[in-house]
């Protein structure tokens, strides 16, 4: 097992998740210093009260250890992770207070009809949601942290194990394989000839990559078929705007809260020993009597 304590800043998000895996519970600690403000963040936008904000931050992290303890969980893509069970912990937690509400009034709720956020389900069935997770989660890692959370290579470059110019190669690469697969999730919707043709090369044409000849051709189809052109419109979006096109596949109604509250400031004592978080920072600890381990073979 490898001990994460003296150089846990210099470890990538990978070799910390991997750490834990192992029963490193000092590698846990610094993932939690590393992400804990933008875990708040996302909180935030969900939750008022600060002290609910600290226990829901708190209970996501619980669990996330146990499932990492079992076996489970995220490989590199840690935040992505976090914050998508924030989320769903949130609403979990909205089900059980409605389901056990007491009120006289039979007509005040409808317990046949379960609650459901139209705006989760329809973002987590879209074709942008479905191509981000087709990706390697080390793209997807380096995706989120430099589109979505705006992070330069020089600051994701420790949370991957990479060299800044790294980053920015794989962020690239990451970006056209996006692309790629987005328009492979229009395809598989089983168009016409015409259409498959125009949509296999919509993306280069969204980025002037097309002759002139094959250009003329796909903006011909595009002013006469409407659904093409629609995609044409959403594939330029994703182009332009792809840190709100992936921070609403993931966190659905609350990206732009998420987006608009700015980037976390360093956490307090980000450069303290992992072994030493503090009673008030190590919220999680306590919280994991909810999360039970399970016995190690």
């Amino acid at each position: 097992m490898t001990d994460f304590s003296a150089d846990s800043a210099q470890a990538s998000d990978a070799e910390l998740i991997a750490a834990v895996r192992g029963g490193d519970t000092a590698a846990y600690e610094s993932l939690y210093r590393r992400h804990v403000e933008a875990a708040r963040r996302m909180t935030r936008t969900l939750v008022p009260d600060p002290a609910d904000v600290e226990d829901l931050v708190a209970e996501a992290f619980a669990k996330l250890l146990a499932t990492l303890e079992e076996g489970g969980g995220p490989e590199s893509a840690f935040r992505p992770y976090l914050l998508t069970t924030i989320r769903r912990l949130f609403y979990d937690r909205t089900r059980r207070v409605r389901r056990e509400s007491v009120t006289g009034d039979p007509e005040a709720h409808d317990p046949g009809v379960p609650f459901v956020d139209t705006a989760v389900q329809g973002m987590e069935y879209t074709f942008v949601a479905r191509a981000f997770a087709r990706l390697p989660e080390h793209w997807q890692t380096v995706l989120w942290h430099t589109e979505v959370e705006g992070e330069n290579p020089a600051d994701v470059a420790p949370l991957m194990g990479l060299t800044p110019n790294g980053v920015a190669a794989m962020a690239y690469r990451a970006r056209e394989r996006l692309r790629q697969y987005y328009l492979q999730e229009h395809i598989a919707a089983d168009p016409d000839d015409e259409c498959r043709w125009s949509i296999e090369r919509l993306g280069a044409h969204v980025r002037s990559g097309l002759s002139r000849r094959d250009s003329r051709r796909v903006e011909s189809h595009l002013d006469e078929c409407r659904r093409c052109h629609l995609l044409f419109v959403e594939l330029a979006e994703v182009n332009a705007g792809m840190r709100e096109v992936l921070a609403g596949a993931l966190l659905a109604g609350s990206a732009g809260a998420y987006l608009g509250a700015g980037a976390p400031p360093p956490a307090p004592g980000s450069g303290s020993p992992a072994g030493s978080c503090g009673a008030a920072r190590c919220r999680w600890r306590p919280a994991l009597r909810r999360w039970p381990r399970q016995p190690r073979s």
